[in-house]
Parts: structure tokens; sequence; C-alpha cells
């Protein structure tokens, strides 16, 4: 019995000290793991620096500058690498919140930066049942110190940061503050910084506007944006599996039904890829205006940070308010698009090594091409490059000209811009690119100076020249009224005033011009006599060198600088005929001061700026002067709207239809406009038909266009199609009929205003009732390339 009682005894104080050293284990253990954590929260501090409270408070990330339309559309943004514009938690859907959530970090709303239970499995499954970071712990990595190290220790240590900062940005911000940052610093590949640039290239949308599916898919390029890239020639599959094992997700959490999860992964990823580069998009000969007049605001010692430094364009989240309107700008570039690549059809087809052994130049023998060429290659970026950045003599930099390269060209292929992929010399590439016709055009309302829409050329990515502001060139018979303006202003002249269309030669001197100057009608004919109103309708050049004769050289001059013409205009006669060259930027600020009944308002383009906290930084001030009464602006108005009557500009009124060669040319009288409402405007032509110009204005826009090619010397043989009204005025019709067709835009279709105290006589029935001003020379004396 004693035995028994001392061996439950034994036992009993056994099992008492296994308890005991298990007690000693669990407090060894635990004691161990807290001097554990400790040692690795100093280690974490030694080895590298937390961020204070400031920086928590004001994560730095580059934010683009962006650059917005009237009505509120992102028309581009300036950045260098990231281009990121942040969004509310406002501005994202739910599901976009859900989807994120349920595949990253289910129990986000339950933890404070880290997730006990997700920790725990991730250590005892070695991380094979999945990881254990929560989106604070990705935001942290995100913000602080990016990507992980190969290295065992700094893993951990990294780690443990991950687990500082989570812990105090969930102290410092809320859990939506905390998914909003997260979406906005999160790169999504293809300049897609961010969830806003992501929506947009991806699927042409904003946030808000992204369905289910289209979320799903962005939630899960977070896995990795680059393995799960969404372009067709990357990993379109593998995104749509990603994609479905969110839904899955979704499904799982009960955000979605099983339903609604089967039939959403059956759908196609349906992407619209657009991207977003400072060369694509919409309005990039505005935007790069745009960048200069950023540049040389951001310069100026008055614009300053807080801090005194300088704003950075391409990173400190500026928002460029401009008066582009995004509908606008789209129907002009439209325009374009439709019509250069018929007119160009059509010049390739007259102008053939076969017909033309000098195409594309006409006119020049050999010599003068090849001086043409050379000063072309030494403009060239290929020459700046090499004598400047690699600092080549001459001589090689003129021998590479020959050296066959490998390069993208531009074309046109059925209407559309078309790349080749091809192998050719540098030289007969610049010689290849003088076949092609440029467009320039601008669109403003006369009242504010806004300019709504700006077409530079046809395709920044090719031809980066702006033809809206930096292309100058001769304007032909669009300078004639001004020269009617100032005879209308001095000598209170009416349009029903009839002068004889007989030539007439200026004396040599007698306004500084070395000889005698005798200009000749483009058809030869003279005779009889011509109402101002048909004269100008029918650009007759001997009426308009007699009104220059009446008033003399210096008083025009003096009126285009007041009507805001930078550009040298020298004081002689042949002016009256359009000899100098202007800007579309200058001509359309110039023509509106007619419809804003003789007050100039110089062209705005910027309303406002705010800094990323939507301060307002910039405000313009609008800047106008009269120049003209209003009589006269209305009855030059009056003269104008003749040319869309009768003249040149007939055309506007006329009902054709569209019809096609087999290679894609167009007969270009076949647009179809049929426009009944008040238009002023007019044609404008140079004497060997490299310039075609159109004015056309209504009481609430005016809309310059200029077409021609970067050589004068590359030109239409004749002017059946070499003039304004083929070259330039379909461009304005095609604008203008899609402005017309968009109500929501309220483009005028009244007659121009008549002052109250009109005392000049523009009723020609009144004037002479023998007479009438649009049809008083016969039709037979209308040069036949100006009867439509």
């Amino acid at each position: 019995m004693a035995k028994k009682q001392a061996k439950k005894q034994t036992k009993k104080q056994a099992e008492t000290q296994d308890f005991t050293k298990y007690i000693r284990l669990f407090w060894k253990l635990f004691l161990g793991g807290v001097l554990a954590i400790i040692l690795l929260f100093v280690l974490t501090s030694m080895f590298g620096d937390l961020p204070d409270h400031t920086i928590l408070e004001n994560p730095k990330t580059n934010l683009a500058t962006e650059i917005i339309s009237s009505d509120g559309k992102t028309l581009g943004k300036f950045y260098f690498n990231d281009n990121r514009t942040p969004v509310s938690y406002d501005e994202l859907p739910q599901h976009l919140v859900d989807a994120l959530i349920a595949t990253e970090d289910a129990r986000f709303h339950e933890h404070s930066g880290i997730d006990a239970r997700g920790t725990l499995r991730a250590i005892v499954k070695l991380g094979k049942g999945g990881g254990a970071s929560t989106i604070s712990q990705q935001l942290a990595k995100q913000l602080f110190h990016g990507e992980g190290s190969k290295n065992t220790i700094e893993r951990i240590l990294q780690k443990a940061k991950e687990w500082i900062i989570a812990i105090r940005l969930e102290r410092q911000y809320t859990k939506e503050e905390i998914i909003a940052q997260y979406f906005n610093i999160y790169d999504f590949g293809n300049n897609a910084d961010g969830i806003r640039s992501a929506s947009r290239i991806y699927f042409g949308k904003e946030p808000m506007e992204l369905d289910i599916k289209e979320s799903a898919m962005l939630v899960g390029m977070f896995k990795n944006s680059s393995l799960y890239n969404p372009r067709p020639e990357r990993n379109p599959v593998g995104v749509k599996n990603r994609r479905n094992v969110v839904l899955a997700q979704m499904e799982k959490y009960d955000y979605i039904s099983e339903k609604v999860k089967d039939s959403l992964q059956k759908l196609d990823l349906g992407l619209r890829y657009s991207p977003e580069s400072h060369r694509e998009g919409t309005a990039t000969y505005f935007r790069e205006y745009l960048r200069a007049f950023m540049k040389d605001w951001t310069n100026d010692e008055n614009n300053r940070k807080p801090d005194g430094t300088k704003y950075n364009i391409n990173s400190d989240g500026l928002k460029v308010f401009t008066t582009i309107d995004s509908r606008m700008q789209l129907y002009a570039e439209e325009a374009v698009a439709r019509h250069m690549p018929r007119l160009q059809a059509e010049f390739f087809h007259q102008n053939t090594p076969k017909r033309n052994p000098t195409a594309p130049f006409l006119d020049l023998d050999k010599a003068e091409i090849e001086s043409l060429m050379k000063r072309s290659m030494k403009q060239s970026e290929r020459w700046r490059h090499m004598k400047y950045d690699l600092k080549k003599k001459d001589k090689e930099i003129i021998a590479s000209f020959d050296v066959p390269k490998k390069m993208t060209i531009f074309s046109w292929k059925e209407g559309k811009v078309h790349e080749i992929d091809t192998i050719m010399k540098p030289m007969d590439s610049m010689r290849y690119y003088k076949h092609f016709l440029h467009p320039g055009m601008m669109s403003m309302d006369p009242q504010t100076g806004h300019v709504k829409a700006w077409v530079g050329g046809m395709n920044y990515k090719h031809f980066q020249y702006d033809h809206v502001k930096q292309g100058k060139r001769q304007v032909g018979s669009t300078f004639k009224p001004f020269v009617y303006a100032t005879a209308i202003d001095q000598l209170h002249l009416s349009p029903c005033d009839e002068l004889p269309n007989t030539q007439i030669t200026i004396e040599a001197n007698k306004y500084g011009n070395p000889e005698p100057w005798t200009p000749k009608n483009s058809d030869n004919k003279y005779g009889g006599t011509r109402t101002l109103k048909n004269a100008l309708a029918n650009s007759i050049n001997t009426i308009t060198a007699r009104l220059m004769d009446k008033v003399g050289p210096q008083p025009v001059v003096d009126l285009v600088k007041k009507l805001g013409v930078e550009s040298e205009v020298l004081p002689v006669p042949s002016i009256a005929l359009g000899t100098p060259d202007l800007s579309v930027y200058e001509m359309v600020g110039a023509y509106a001061t007619f419809a804003n009944k003789g007050v100039y308002t110089k062209p705005v383009m910027v309303t406002h700026i705010e800094d990323k906290n939507g301060t307002i930084l910039y405000q313009f001030t609008p800047e106008s002067r009269d120049v003209l009464s209003e009589e006269a602006a209305y009855v030059t108005v009056n003269l104008m709207q003749g040319v869309t009557q009768s003249g040149s500009g007939a055309r506007l009124r006329t009902k054709g239809a569209d019809s096609y060669r087999a290679d894609y040319r167009e007969i270009i009288t076949g647009y179809p406009y049929q426009f009944t409402n008040p238009i002023a405007g007019k044609t404008g032509t140079t004497q060997n038909q490299s310039d075609g110009w159109f004015m056309g204005m209504v009481p609430n826009l005016v809309t310059g266009v200029w077409v021609g090619a970067e050589d004068r010397a590359t030109h239409f043989a004749s002017i059946t199609y070499g003039q304004g009204a083929a070259m330039a005025l379909p461009i304005w019709g095609m604008y203008m009929k899609s402005c017309y067709e968009d109500e929501t835009l309220n483009i005028s279709q009244a007659d121009f205003e008549k002052p109250e105290d009109l005392t000049i006589e523009v009723d020609c029935s009144k004037y002479n009732p023998n007479q009438d001003a649009g049809s008083d020379t016969p039709e037979e004396d209308i040069p036949e390339e100006l009867d439509f």
C-alpha cells in the first residue's frame, strides 16, 4: 500500500514538474517573442528611417498636371514618369472597392493595419496558404520603401517596417482614405499610374463609370501588373483568368451572386485601349502650345510655391483649366481627318514622277531642288542631334543622310493614318515628306476670346510643327477685308458703291514702292463696274487695288496691328492682295473683331490654374480694345456675307453627294453642306496655289483654316484644287455641320446684329433699285474656277 502511495506521489510530482516545464517554456517563448519584437523594431529604426508624422500626413507622390477642357473633360496630362491624377473615395464605384477587399484583404474593416489571423496562417503554412499583407501594409510598401529585398534579414526588417507604418497609417487616415490612396498609388502599366489613368487608358472611362467586370480586371492587376498586362499582344488569357479569380472572390464574400459571377466570367475583357502619351490623344498640338505657356508661367518669379521654389508641371499635380471645348475639338479633328486624305490623294494623282519629273516640287530646277533639300537637312532634328549632341563634323553628318535606316513613315490608307515600317535613306524620307499637305485650324468665340478648337496639323506623332501659331504663310485674298474695312471706316463707303473694273497702276514711290504696281485679275477680264460686295465676293483684284489707292497702305497696316497682328506687315500697296505671312492664330483674332462689333478681344486659351489642393494660382484677365466703329464692323461683315451667297464660298449653300474614285480620291465639289443660315467668310489663294485659306464666321464663332505644304514649291499645278475653296473650305464646312448637329453647343444660326444707328445703306435694292449687289456682273464674266 505504501509502495502504491509513493508511486502515485512520484507520478504526481513528475506531472507537476512537466507542467512547470511547460509554463517556463511558455514564458520563455513569450518573453523571447517580446524581446525579439523589441529588438526587431530597434533594428528596423537602425537600418532605415521611418517616415515621421508630417510625411505620413503628406506622402510624396508625383502627380501629373491635368489639362481640363471648358466642358470638364481631361484633354491630356503633363508628366515625366508618373501619369497620376488622384481621385477621392467618393469617385470610386462601390463594386471596385468590394473587388479589392474581397481579393486583397477580406478582413480590412476588422483589423488596425495588421491581420493577426492572416499572419499566423502565413507563418504556419510558410506562406503557401496565401499572403498576410493587408491593404494598409501594401500601401505602406508602395509609399515608403518599394520592392522587397532578396536578403532574408532585410526582408524581415522590411516586413517590420510595413507593420509599423501600416499601424500608423490606420491611425492617421480613415479606411476610405487608405483605399483611395492605394488605388491612386498603384502602377497599372502602360503609363496608367493610379486608377484614374488606368480607367481611361484601358476602358476610356472615368473610374465611376467602370462596370463590375472592368473593376475586377483592374483589381486583378494588383497581383502583378506586368504579368497581367491586358494589352492584346501581351497576356489576354492570363488577364481574363485573373479577372475571373477576382469575380470568384467577390461571390465568395457575397458581394455578387453566383449567377452574376457565372455570367460575367463568360464575357470578354471589353478593352478600349487608348494609350496616353504626349504625342497621342486629343488636342496634341494645343497641348504642346500649352506646355510652352506653362513653362513661361512657372519661370515667372511671381508664380512660386509658398516655399519659394518653382512649380514642376510634370509632378506637382497642377490643374490647367482651358477654353477648349472637347466636343468642338473632336469635330475639328474629325473634319481634318476626313478632308486631308482625300485632298492628298488628288495631289498624289496629279503630282507623280511621270507627270512631274521634279515631284513633289513645281517650278524648280535640279539645282534649286538640291539647294532646298540641303537647307531642309540642316534644319532637321537629325542634323541638330548629330552636330550638337554627338559633336559630329558636317561631312560625316551629310554622309549619314544617304545611309539606309529602319524607320516608320506616315501614310494615308483608305482615309486613315497608316504607318509603314520600311528601310529608307533619311534624305529620301525627307523628300517623301515634302509631298504632304498640312492643315492649320483654330475656332474662337469672338465675344469672350475663348479658343474652342485648335488643330495644328494632321498627326502630331509624325509632324510636330504647329500650323496654328508657329506657322505663318501668305494669306492671299483673306487680307482683302482689312483693306475694305479701312475704306469703310475712313470713307464711309457702302457695299453697294461701285468702282470700275479696269486695271489701275499705282505709281512708283507713291507709297514707298520702288516700282509701279499694276495688279491683274485672276481671269484677266476687265470692264464695267462692280459693287464692293460683288467685288469682294469674287476677289476682284482691281477693285481692292483701287481701295488701297484711296486709303493708302499705312492706315491698313495700322488697322491690322490694332486687330492683334504681331507679324511684320510692310506698308506697301501689294499687301492688298495678301502678300504678308500671317498665322491662323492672328487671322482668327483679327476676323473675330468684325463679329464682335469692332472690339478686339485677345484670344484666350487658359482661364485659370489650380494647385493639387484646388487653390487658384492664376486667373486670366481679359484684354480687349475698341478698333472699329460698330457700324464699320457690321458693314464689313455684310460684305463678307456676299462671299457665301454668290462668290467663292457659295458651295457652302449647295447640295451634293459624296462620290469616290477607286483610289479613294473624292471629287472635291461633292461635299454636301446646304447651310441656310447667315455666314460671313472669305477664301484666300496664293498666286501659285501653294496656300489655301478659308475664314468663316457666324455671330458667336469665328474659325480659320489654312492648308498647304511644308515648302511653297510643293503645290497644285492648277487652281481647280489649289484654291482656298477646295483646300480649306471643306474642313470648315464639315466642322460647322458637326457643331450644328450638336445642339448642346448652341452655335448661332441667327443673323449678325445690325447697329441701331446704322447710317450706311447695305440693302442695295434701296441704294440702287435697278441693280442687285449680288448679281451686277453677268454670269459669264465670273471666273470659271469660282463658278460653283
